[in-house]
């Protein structure tokens, strides 16, 4: 993956990715990153089995693999929010090419909220929240769609609906989230007095 982050980062400051490389990086990407997100799911789903039957030598075991496939999650989603920040959606001139980058910068921001826990977790929302409302991109890509020509259109309007359903499906799940923390917090104790 580093190769081809050092290849796009050679386009040169301010130099566009043509459609075919953007889609490349990101099939590539999503390739690397999508295994990774299932062997997370499995070692987690094993790891709370594991707890469950008290079986503690076995659940530190799948603990520690757990952990390393987070520290490559972490690394990986970070590389590419790093050469989205740094290069690609400042060098994006088409509507289309930054409502695309915003989307890539929301999705690793969710991935990486879904192994956080804590301020990190919340960081990441937070962060995967903010990529998405960039709406700035959708308003400016909705107001480019009568002069695009039809693929433009048709891919322009596929990523738009898949930015809408990704902030719907986030704030749905943070919503829930905020609901379970409350649930989960402590009682207020009451003091002996009166206050």
């Amino acid at each position: 993956m580093e190769r081809v982050a050092k290849a796009t980062g050679g386009a040169g400051p301010g130099e566009e990715l043509s459609v075919e490389e953007r889609n490349l990086l990101s099939v590539a990407y999503k390739n690397v990153i999508g295994a990774r997100r299932a062997s997370w799911r499995i070692i987690s789903s094993i790891e709370q089995k594991e707890e469950g039957r008290g079986n503690d030598a076995h659940a530190a075991t799948i603990r520690s693999y757990r952990s390393k496939i987070e520290a490559e999650l972490a690394k990986i989603c970070d590389g590419i929010l790093a050469l989205l920040d740094s290069h690609l959606v400042p060098s994006a001139g088409a509507a289309e090419s930054k409502v695309f980058y915003l989307k890539m910068k929301g999705d690793y921001h969710r991935y990486l909220a879904e192994f956080k826990s804590g301020g990190e977790r919340k960081e990441a929302a937070e962060s995967t929240m903010n990529a998405y409302k960039a709406a700035q991109a959708f308003d400016e890509a909705i107001s480019e769609l009568d002069s695009l020509g039809e693929e433009s259109y048709k891919d322009s309007t596929l990523i738009m609906q898949l930015l809408r359903d990704n902030l719907t499906l986030w704030t749905s799940d943070t919503n829930e989230d905020d609901v379970d923390e409350i649930k989960e917090a402590p009682a207020p104790k009451e003091s002996g007095d009166g206050q």
